[in-house]
């Protein structure tokens, strides 16, 4: 019995690295609760420090300041810079129950992993975590979640029944036959440009919008409604990766596998080192738009702890 038991653990924690739980997305609220979402300031070695300015709706006017370098012209006072001479900046506080929407990407390619967890169980617990965490802060969630072919789409409620309603969704994964709640809509998509096209129609002004994905299939079009997006909500964009991706193994001949076909891969050959070059310029990328649109960018490996990585990148000491 000992040794049945030992066997069957052994084989749940293999399939949770390739597969993810309601169980062990339920568990994350705890965790969750030592982190922290309101200050929106995250760290990326990539795109810098950057604490959001976004004003718009969500945002209500707490009070005006001198102008200090660096604040965003578009928020001067006019008025109580007329009346004192001096040149004055409104400030801005969040309201409360803010719309927080998670988009999830849960594509073939998110299903691999040489390291760690599969990408797509990675992008399971980020969501997980931040979910838990703007419900612990009385704030709305919803969410996306989308395949090659498919895109479930989620509008922000309140409470727990919010969070567990996104949880189911993203344990079903790519089966949108399954109905998670009657408000729900799921649509046809082929490309991340059709995702994110859609994303700007359903993340209402003044909402938080993380994207967490490997952003492949990111062209100019896609970048254009990333753009559009962020003039209306604050958008965060998390980028999960494989270490392979990032770094080829040692010269020599490796073999994967899905459980149904193998596949060899010289690391030495040009087709591999056009994968790692496609990965870096979408990664550059990523963190160039990031800079020159003032968007939060972080990424997370398959082979980082998703809570600690996010306490850190959410500036938490």
């Amino acid at each position: 019995m000992f040794f049945s038991k030992r066997a069957n653990d052994a084989r749940q924690s293999s399939d949770e690295l390739v597969s993810v739980s309601l169980k062990t997305l339920i568990d994350l609220a705890k965790p969750a609760a030592s982190l922290n979402l309101q200050h929106a300031a995250i760290r990326s070695a990539q795109s810098g420090g950057y604490v959001s300015r976004f004003k718009g709706r969500g945002m209500e006017f707490d009070e005006a300041r001198l102008y200090q370098p660096g604040d965003d012209i578009r928020s001067i006072d006019w008025r109580v810079t007329a009346r004192t001479g001096k040149p004055h900046t409104k400030l801005f506080r969040e309201e409360r129950e803010r719309p927080i929407f998670i988009s999830v990407d849960n594509r073939a390619a998110m299903h691999f992993a040489t390291r760690g967890v599969f990408k797509s169980v990675l992008a399971a617990k980020l969501a997980g975590l931040l979910a838990w965490t703007a419900q612990h802060q009385g704030d709305r969630i919803g969410g996306q979640i989308f395949s090659d072919t498919a895109c479930r789409e989620l509008k922000p409620q309140n409470g727990k029944h919010a969070v567990l309603r996104l949880l189911n969704a993203i344990v079903c994964g790519g089966d949108f036959s399954r109905p998670v709640n009657e408000t729900d809509t799921v649509a046809p998509t082929s490309t991340l440009e059709h995702v994110l096209a859609r994303l700007t129609q359903h993340a209402r002004p003044g909402s938080r919008v993380y994207i967490i994905s490997d952003f492949r299939g990111l062209n100019d079009k896609a970048e254009t409604h990333l753009l559009k997006l962020s003039q209306h909500c604050d958008v965060v964009l998390v980028m999960v990766h494989d270490p392979l991706e990032s770094a080829l193994p040692a010269k020599g001949r490796y073999r994967f596998t899905d459980d149904v076909r193998d596949v060899i891969v010289d690391a030495d050959s040009s087709a591999a080192l056009q994968y790692q070059q496609r990965f870096a310029l979408r990664q550059q990328r990523l963190a160039q738009l990031a800079r020159s649109r003032r968007l939060a960018f972080m990424q997370c490996s398959t082979d980082d702890d998703p809570v600690h990585r996010l306490r850190y990148l959410l500036g938490h000491r």
